[in-house]
């Protein structure tokens, strides 16, 4: 049983496909450029400065005014398109009251995450919300959750669990320390999270629950 656990937020605590996949088809618009639903799904979990600029081949200009288009739509809009996975909030409620220290640790800006929360009325479930900056260096899973460990003041990373549902979850737990564990209701597949070296999968919240609660 781990102490401290830090939740990712898209895939892992709400399902998000429909406002980040819309917000990235209206800034995709602005430069002519079309992509179906499921070409998409890649945006979800990484950094969209990097995954703008596979669309447009390492293009850093074009990639900086796609991010500032895509918050055009997200800040309104499609942040709110957005919904919470059966049973997360219950889980992370149980998890509080039995005494874990609970952190959000998300790539997503932390003004948006915080956003976020307060509309599903989860923010008080979570000791600390840590997420990327609008503008600065900690845009990268690894770079949150050295902050996220910063703000529990943490010196042992064996006591720590992360959970989310892609490699860069994985990797990301992985360069500071701390092992991860894979939930295959988000959008990394079997394969992708094995891959990464997760050292436990969860099929859903049920599962997950099993895990954390045991």
């Amino acid at each position: 049983m781990k102490q401290y656990l830090f939740f990712d937020l898209d895939g892992t605590v709400t399902d998000s496909k429909t406002g980040i996949i819309r917000s990235v088809q209206h800034a995709l618009a602005h430069f002519n450029v079309s992509r179906a639903d499921n070409d998409l799904l890649y945006f979800i979990g990484p950094p969209l400065r990097d995954s703008f600029g596979k669309i447009f081949d390492g293009d850093t200009t074009k990639a900086e005014l796609a991010v500032q288009k895509y918050r055009e739509y997200y800040t309104v809009t499609g942040i709110f398109e957005n919904a919470l996975y059966d049973g997360i909030a219950d889980l992370l409620a149980d998890l509080r009251s039995a005494g874990r220290v609970l952190s959000l640790a998300t790539s997503k800006p932390e003004p948006f995450a915080l956003r976020i929360l307060e509309h599903f009325g989860i923010a008080a479930l979570f000791d600390h919300v840590a997420g990327a900056e609008l503008t600065g260096p900690r845009n990268s899973k690894s770079s949150v959750l050295r902050h996220a460990c910063g703000l529990c003041g943490i010196d042992d990373m064996q006591q720590c669990l992360m959970v989310g549902d892609r490699k860069y979850d994985v990797l990301g737990a992985h360069a500071v320390g701390m092992p991860c564990a894979g939930v295959l209701y988000g959008y990394g597949s079997r394969h992708e999270l094995e891959e990464a070296g997760a050292e436990c999968l969860c099929d859903d919240v049920p599962a997950l629950r099993r895990m954390l609660l045991a």
